[in-house]
C-alpha cells in the first residue's frame, strides 16, 4: 500500500493552467497573467482542503493525535489523567518527655517545601517520637530522603525547632499527556483478557501515585501474582501499597489464590571511577559522569542486573575522557529476585579521582 503525499500549491497551479490549456490553447498562462493568479488563489484554498485532510486523519491514531483529542480516544477506554498525590511518611521530633505535637503542626524544608503532621503524638522518655505527616502541596517535590531536617514552625512548648523526616514518599505530579498516551497504547495492545499479566500492571497503575508496576506470576506458588510498585522513581509509601493492593482484589479474578502487592528492596550501588581525561579538567567532567550514572540508573527497573561494561562505555564516550578505569562495582550488580526478596538496584555515591 502506498502512502498518498498531498499536492503542493504548485503542482496543484499547474494542473489547473494545464486543465485550462486543454480547454483553450491560446489562454495566457504566464506568471503575470489573470489566469495564473487565478489559479494561484484556487490551489492555495485546494493546498488547505489537503492539509486540514492530514489533519483529520492523524487525529484516527492515539499516537498521532493531538492531545485534546488524544484525550477523548483514552476517555473511550475509560481512562484519564491520574491527579498529582501528596507524599506521605513520618517525621521524628525531639524534645521533652510528655510534650504533646498537635494534629495539623507545620514543618518546613530549607527550600520552603511546607509539610504538617497528620496525627497527634507524645514525645516518650527516650526524648523523641515519629509522627504521621504529609507534604502541603501535592506534587513529587514533596518526597524526601531519610535525614532531612525540618524546620518545625511555632514549635509546641517543650519541643525543639528541628525535626528529622524518617521517610517521605508517593509524591507525584499529575500525570503527563505522554503517560496517558502510553497507558492508552497498552490497553490497545493488550486488551483486558480477564487476568492475564498485563491486567495487573494496567490495574496497579490506574492508581494515583504508581508510576512503575512489575508483575510476577507464580512467585509464590502456583496460582499466585505478585505485584511489585514504585512511585516517582522511588519506593511507595505503605499507604499506597495498601490502596494498590485494595484497588487489584476488587478487580482480579475470583479464582486467583493469591495476590501479593509490595515494595521492592533497595540495593544501593555506588560507584567510583579513575578518569583521564584531555581538554577538560576532573572538575568539569565529574559533574557529567554524576549524571550518565543518574541517566542510567533511572531506566533500571527491579530485578535488572547493573551491567559494569554499560557505565565504562557511558563514561569513555563522554567528550574529554581518554581512558577510565571503574573500580566500584567490581563486577555486574545482580539482585537477589526470589519468593520473598527482590531487590532495585539504585544509584549510591559516585566517586571520581584522577588516573
Amino acid at each position: 500500500m502506498s502512502t498518498f503525499n498531498p499536492p503542493s500549491l504548485d503542482t496543484i497551479r499547474q494542473n489547473w493552467l494545464r486543465d485550462l490549456l486543454s480547454a483553450n490553447p491560446a489562454a495566457a498562462t504566464d506568471s503575470d497573467s489573470d489566469n495564473y493568479i487565478r489559479a494561484t488563489v484556487i490551489a492555495s484554498a485546494i493546498e488547505g482542503l489537503y492539509e486540514h485532510q492530514s489533519w483529520i486523519f492523524k487525529q484516527i491514531f492515539p499516537d498521532q493525535a493531538d492531545v485534546e483529542y488524544m484525550e477523548m480516544h483514552a476517555a473511550r477506554k475509560g481512562l484519564s489523567y491520574k491527579a498529582a498525590t501528596y507524599a506521605t511518611g513520618f517525621v521524628t521530633f525531639t524534645g521533652q518527655s510528655g510534650s504533646v505535637i498537635p494534629v495539623g503542626t507545620q514543618l518546613k524544608r530549607a527550600d520552603d517545601t511546607a509539610y504538617q503532621t497528620t496525627a497527634a503524638a507524645t514525645i516518650d522518655g527516650s526524648g523523641t517520637c515519629t509522627v504521621a505527616a504529609q507534604a502541603v502541596t501535592a506534587g513529587a517535590n514533596g518526597n524526601a530522603s531519610t535525614g532531612v531536617l525540618l524546620t518545625v514552625q511555632s514549635a509546641p512548648s517543650g519541643v525543639q525547632s528541628q525535626a528529622v523526616i524518617s521517610s517521605m514518599l508517593s509524591g507525584t505530579d499529575k500525570e503527563t499527556a505522554a503517560s496517558l498516551l502510553a497507558r492508552l497504547l497498552d490497553i490497545l495492545r493488550h486488551p483486558p483478557a480477564g487476568g492475564n499479566p498485563y491486567d495487573y500492571k494496567r490495574w496497579a497503575l490506574e492508581v494515583d501515585g504508581v508510576t512503575g508496576a512489575y508483575v510476577f506470576p507464580w512467585r509464590r506458588g502456583a496460582g499466585t501474582v505478585d505485584v511489585a510498585i514504585t512511585s516517582a522513581g522511588g519506593l511507595p509509601s505503605a499507604g499506597l501499597i495498601s490502596q494498590v493492593q485494595s484497588h487489584i482484589d476488587s478487580l482480579r479474578p475470583a479464582g486467583t489464590k493469591g495476590t501479593l502487592v509490595f515494595a521492592p528492596s533497595v540495593l544501593t550501588v555506588d560507584v567510583s571511577v579513575q578518569v583521564k581525561v584531555a581538554g577538560t579538567t576532573l572538575a568539569n567532567i565529574t559533574p557529567l559522569i554524576q549524571s550518565a550514572m543518574e541517566s542510567y540508573f533511572a531506566g533500571i527497573t527491579p530485578g535488572d542486573t547493573v551491567i559494569k561494561s554499560k557505565l565504562e562505555t557511558l563514561i569513555s564516550d563522554l567528550t574529554g575522557v581518554v581512558d577510565r578505569a571503574i573500580t566500584l562495582p567490581a563486577a555486574n550488580v545482580v539482585p537477589t529476585n526470589t519468593s520473598t526478596v527482590l531487590q532495585w538496584c539504585r544509584l549510591g555515591a559516585v566517586t571520581v579521582s584522577a588516573m
